[in-house]
This record gives structure tokens, sequence and C-alpha cells, in this order.
């Protein structure tokens, strides 16, 4: 039992959560020598491989992960959404997100939780205990409350993410070196944190991971030259979440996830690119690079990841497709996607699944028409410029997410990871927690 509980006189189950954004659980699986605490972990408790949400994109996936709900409910579907009734587009932040999320039930529930480092969390909420938003914060100024927080986390060096663009270079040191210290940087905040003793719920994601996967997985597929650095950073982000581990109170139960696995990236694949050869989108004029330039006559256009939309009469400002055309027009559009092949002949989509089938909920009037799920090695990309080719070996990225083989990690005798999905994750949280939710409250089913 911890100090916090010993001095408020009751003793309530308490949660740490810990994100391992972008590691896949076949990567712990297939490596227990670097991953000594995990494998532990998974010994000790339940682990498996789980699925992720559609798209598999870290902008859609948290606000699934963290709220037990589809995107169709979240109204959070990727990196960049669309208006209703308007071209015009936006990059999802916390605001956007259309359901309370597990800290926000805990919260409702007289209890306490520190959240740092969770993706679309941007800007903090000030409801919370403690919160220092993550994926896309501009700084540490604005990312982090209360005043606590933000001192300690500018004095000590903190960092919201690794530099990307070092990633960029074919000379991964600088990189690496960014990344090892982003990660220190995290896990010192962390065991500062968990330690303070006076949270019911601990959340925090670390979102290196996912960065140095994009950049080096090949690298560790294919035994190149900076395999042995990515192994080395797993190491150390293993040892660090060991570290945690230890510093936790005794009456703290930990689980560990991610929200999308990993695989080699071989083609970018420009969507619209395609869209356009093939018939179904064009543009009005030369200089094109958004979704408001295309014309009138565009039948099809996508988002990233791997997003159709019809461009439908009376749902979009030019719509073309006539609304009593819609199942037609998209059934020949996912035959079409479905024929799909990349320059070796190999089928582009693993899967093409419908609206309906993906999504269900309040806020479904942007959702996607059709989403692609890729087989392993075609990234699928968006954007409206004109591309060269459709299929692009040549970026700085040699890995790519998928929606199979997210991690999901729990230290409890009852647990069971089995036939799971991110929308199982609050449910499970919130269950170890002894907060009640109706048994429809959720998209996702308790693993307890």
């Amino acid at each position: 039992m911890g100090l916090f509980d010993r001095l408020r006189g009751t003793h309530s189950p308490r949660v740490a959560f810990l994100g391992l954004e972008g590691v896949p659980h076949g990567l712990i699986e297939d490596e227990p020598e670097v991953f000594p605490s995990l494998t532990a972990l998974a010994e000790e408790g339940s682990s498996g491989p789980i699925d992720s949400t559609l798209p598999p994109e870290t902008s859609a996936c948290w606000p699934a992960l963290t709220s037990g709900m589809n995107p169709g409910e979240t109204g959070v579907y990727g990196f960049q959404d669309r208006e209703i009734g308007s071209y015009d587009t936006y990059v999802p932040m916390g605001r956007d997100v259309q359901v309370d999320r597990v800290w926000d039930r805990v919260t409702t529930a007289g209890r306490q939780a520190t959240v740092m480092n969770v993706p679309v969390t941007f800007p903090p909420q000030r409801n919370v205990q403690r919160m220092v938003s993550g994926f896309l914060s501009p700084d540490i100024d604005k990312a982090a409350h209360p005043d606590e927080l933000r001192t300690y986390l500018s004095e000590s060096g903190y960092m919201l993410s690794v530099n990307a663009k070092l990633g960029h270079k074919q000379d991964k040191t600088a990189f690496l070196e960014h990344a090892h210290e982003t990660l220190e940087k995290r896990a010192e905040a962390f065991k500062r944190y968990v330690t303070h003793d006076d949270w019911d719920l601990f959340m925090g994601v670390f979102m290196t991971p996912d960065r140095v996967n994009h950049f080096l997985w090949e690298a560790y597929a294919t035994g190149g030259s900076d395999r042995e650095a990515f192994l080395e950073f797993y190491r150390t982000l293993d040892r660090y979440v060991g570290e945690i581990r230890e510093a936790l109170p005794d009456d703290v139960t930990l689980v560990v996830g991610s929200a999308h696995g990993f695989t080699t990236l071989a083609y970018d694949v420009y969507c619209n690119e395609w869209l356009e050869r093939e018939g179904w989108l064009s543009y009005d004029g030369d200089d094109h690079g958004s979704l408001a330039d295309i014309d009138d006559e565009t039948r099809a256009y996508s988002l990233v990841s791997g997003r159709f939309y019809l461009n439908l009469d009376e749902r979009e400002p030019r719509g073309s497709v006539p609304a009593d055309e819609y199942d037609a027009v998209r059934a020949e559009l996912k035959t079409e996607l479905e024929a799909m092949t990349g320059p070796d002949g190999t089928p582009v989509a693993k899967r093409v699944v419908e609206q309906e089938t993906a999504f269900r909920g309040d806020h479904d009037a942007i959702a996607p028409d059709l989403v692609m799920i890729p087989n392993d090695g075609f990234d699928l990309k968006a954007g409206f410029r004109p591309h060269e080719h459709v299929f692009d070996a040549s970026g700085p990225r040699t890995g790519m997410h998928t929606f199979d083989d997210a991690a999901l990690l729990i230290d409890h005798p009852d647990a069971i990871v089995e036939d799971a999905d991110l929308l199982d994750v609050v449910p499970t949280l919130l269950t170890l927690l002894d907060v009640e939710y109706g048994r429809t409250t959720f998209d996702g089913a308790s693993l307890i």
C-alpha cells in the first residue's frame, strides 16, 4: 500500500499504463535477450498481440486506445481529417476527440490521473491532476499543466519528441543520439512521477520507438549496418521499463501496450496519384496541392492512411457521385482497389473495408467510405501534389505501421490477452481500477 492510500485511509486499486508506441509484440517475442524486463512481465502476467484500429495511424489509434471507442465515436480518423460539408482539412488535436478518455472517467469517479505524452492530447486538460501533451504539441510551456510539472520538465531538459528530420540522413548517428537523449529524459520524468504516489492512474507514452522503427526497421529485419544500434536502443528502453516497474508502489498493476505493429516498408504508395491515373480524380488546374483543388469531375479522393472517399453529391460541396449511385460506385472503387498491384505484381491490398464495417457512432459524417489495409511493404500515402510515380522506393523511411501485432502486456494473474484489440484497453484499465462502467459503454471488453 502506498503512502497516498495510507494518508487518505482507503485502499483503491491503482494502475500504471506505459505506452511503447510502435513496438510490435513479435519484436518482444523474437528478442527475449533484448527485452528481459518485458519478457519477465509477460511470463508473470499475460501478454499477446492485439489488433490496432483503422487506419493504424497514431492520430486515430490513441484516441481509440484511450477511450475504448472506435473512430466513429471519437471523431478522429487520422493525421488529417476533413471538415463536415467542406474540402478544408485539419490536424486533429485533443479537443477534437469527441468522447471521454480513460483519465476523464477516473477523474469523474473522484480519483486522480497523471497523463504524460499521450498522443492527441494538446492542449493539456486543466481538470486532470497533471498532464503533459504528446505528439504534435508545440512546446513544453504550452503543453504542460500544472506549473510544477511545467517547471520541472523545462528545467530537466525534457523533450516532447525526437527530431525525426535527423532520421532522413543516411548516417543515423545524430538521429540515434537524439533518440537516446529523448528516451532518457522521458524515463527520468516517468520515474519521478510514478514515485510521487499521489495518483490512481498513471499513463505515460514512450513515442521514440515509433520514430526509430520508421528509420531503422529495415536494418533490423535484414541485418543491415544499423541493426545493432537498433537493438541497443531497445535494450535501453527495456531497462527503463524495468526501472519504472521496480519504482512502482506495491499496490499498482502495470500494463504495457502499443497502438500498432510494424513491418518493413518497400514502397510509399501515392493513392491520389493512382486515383488520378485511373480516372477517379482530377484537378482544377496543374498547380494543385490540397483537397480543395479537386475539380467537379472527381469521383473519389484519398486521405492518409488508406482512407478513400467518394466525392458524394450533397455531402461534399462539389460532389459528382449521386446519392442513388453510392453503393454501385463504391463497389466499383473497391473492386479496383482490390485489383491494384505493385511494381512486382504483388497485390497492394490485404483487405478493403466498407465504412459501416469499420466505424459506427455519432461522428461518422467524416468517416471514409472505404479503408484499405495494405499488404506488408506498401505504405499508403495521400497528398495532392503531383508525383512522378505511384510507387516510390526511394523514401527515407524503411518501416511502416501495421494493423496487426500491436503489443499488450498485463501484470495481473487474471488477465487473458487473446483475440483482443485496442478497444479492450480502457475497459481493462477501469476493471483493474474498480471504476464502474456500463456493459455497453465501450466498443471493447475487459480482459480481466
